[in-house]
């Protein structure tokens, strides 16, 4: 039964909030992260704060997907939200640093519910016309978070200490939540339906072991060799096992036959390439501005802020001129083009331009990655049953979280290896730093912008070709027109009739 229009606003509102609440956590802790090991004294073991969250979150994100689909995308919302509120105080109050990367994992988990169970929800109980600009209100909480997450968490670290960082999303998470507990309506499961705790497992472990491999691969150094390649076989080994499970199982944690359906692979190609094409990249830019345009670090800031903003921008436009006019097809397709100018721009732009030029160029790249990013999520929820809601948008997600690391590890070890190949003798690459560069002579300081330009412009032709990919998979999407019925899921209806 539709929802009135006070009770969409609410459930709207709720879920604005806790998304947002889940995509800050991240934003905010990175800032942070440098003060919270040197007073736990751990700097060497500090990655794993991030680490620890991002695989608990990554691998979360199917066994969710398919919970919601069983037991009620509300249950598992409600819970996922507790559990990241009580992870956040205990984060808080952690002692050492073992005590903290439990405490992640645990909010990692939480998280994971807080990105996926919104965009769930509101599959079950919207149209498919209405999709878009909805999901497009909520997934601008990710950009949001972008910008406004580094400068919170440093305010907040130096007013407050970096245990409130934590601490800050408890007041918050407890409105979300009361506004949950009113707005969310009930969801009803497959009751009685066996959960695929194979195939969750060997996901599982396949998952971790690829994230592993692609962390170890761009950390470098010959004694990763063999860890990277036992990570690397257990990841592909455990794809065939999860596979082999799948094809066996009467309800599969991922229903393979969703792939064979052209719009929704297609949907999760593109999410595909979000994930590498700009995901992987965003965070070496502010980098390569400092060395190649002698930009100070907190000047170079501005490119990925024009990339975030022209994110945010174009994702909440092309939702509503979606929603209203029902297509969808020419969103993506004029999306992937935008974003592989944007970066063939970068790839041959000159050093010594003044800033604003890519700045223009990345936020076209985040203009044309936001005016697709949630419409693929809308548009392959509507292709899927709706017993298979969570189910397939759990995938549209989990690809694009597992193309970023891949692609990340990639062009960082690229970038590494390129520029201590590069690198003038008077500098080391061990310790090179913007500082020491502008510190540098000016013949040194132009033999380190030319380097840097032409290690990243490979790299920038690279993450176009894959948006090349993209065009092409934008082509082969049906062009078909969202519905405003909101039909009852078969399964479920069937059994109501039986009943």
């Amino acid at each position: 039964m539709p929802l009135s229009p006070l009770r969409l606003r609410l459930l709207v509102a709720s879920l604005l909030t806790v998304s947002f609440l889940g995509a800050m956590d991240h934003t905010v802790v990175a800032t942070s992260l440098a003060t919270i090991a040197g007073e736990l004294g751990a700097v060497q073991q500090m990655s794993w704060v991030i680490v620890s969250y991002t695989l608990a979150s990554t691998v979360l994100l199917p066994v969710l997907g398919k919970l919601a689909d069983l037991i009620g995308a509300r249950l598992i919302f409600l819970s996922s939200l507790v559990l990241f509120l009580i992870a956040s105080l205990l984060c808080g109050f952690a002692q050492d640093i073992a005590q903290l990367t439990l405490a992640r994992i645990a909010q990692g988990i939480g998280s994971a519910g807080l990105h996926l169970m919104p965009q769930t929800i509101i599959g079950e109980v919207t149209t498919p016309r209405e999709r878009p600009r909805i999901l497009s209100i909520i997934g601008a909480a990710f950009p949001a978070a972008i910008l406004v997450g580094p400068i919170a968490g440093g305010l907040i670290t130096d007013a407050w200490g970096w245990r409130w960082v934590f601490w800050i999303n408890i007041p918050l998470g407890v409105v979300a939540l009361a506004l949950a507990v009113v707005a969310v309506p009930h969801i009803a499961g497959r009751a009685g339906r066996r959960f695929d705790v194979a195939g969750a497992v060997t996901l599982g472990i396949s998952v971790i072991a690829f994230v592993l491999a692609a962390a170890w691969a761009s950390a470098g150094g010959a004694q990763r060799g063999a860890p990277v390649l036992i990570a690397a076989t257990v990841a592909i080994l455990g794809i065939a096992a999860f596979i082999a499970i799948e094809l066996r199982v009467s309800e599969p944690l991922v229903p393979l036959h969703l792939f064979s359906h052209r719009t929704i692979l297609v949907c999760i190609v593109l999410s595909t390439v979000i994930g590498v094409g700009l995901f992987s990249v965003v965070s070496y830019v502010p980098t390569y501005i400092q060395m190649a345009y002698g930009a100070s670090p907190t000047v170079s800031g501005l490119v990925p802020i024009a990339t975030v903003f022209g994110m945010l921008v174009s994702t909440l436009v092309t939702g509503w001129l979606a929603s209203r006019s029902g297509r969808y097809r020419i969103f993506p397709l004029l999306g992937t083009s935008a974003a592989a100018a944007g970066l063939l721009v970068m790839a041959f732009l000159p050093t010594g331009l003044p800033l604003w030029v890519p700045m223009l160029a990345m936020a076209l790249v985040g203009v044309g990655t936001g005016g697709f990013m949630n419409i693929i999520i809308a548009v392959a929820q509507s292709a899927a049953p709706r017993e298979d809601t969570g189910s397939v948008t759990a995938a549209v997600s989990l690809v694009r979280q597992i193309g970023s690391t891949a692609a990340t590890a990639v062009v960082g070890g690229l970038i590494g290896a390129g520029v201590t190949a590069g690198l003038p003798p008077t500098l080391d690459a061990a310790t090179l730093t913007p500082l020491a560069v502008r510190n540098a002579s000016a013949a040194v300081q132009a033999q380190v912008a030319d380097l840097y330009s032409s290690v990243m412009a490979p790299i920038f032709i690279g993450l176009a070709v894959a948006y090349g990919v993209g065009i092409l998979a934008s082509l082969l999407l049906p062009d078909g027109r969202l519905s405003d019925q909101l039909e009852a899921p078969a399964s479920r209806a069937a059994e109501a009739a039986a009943a």
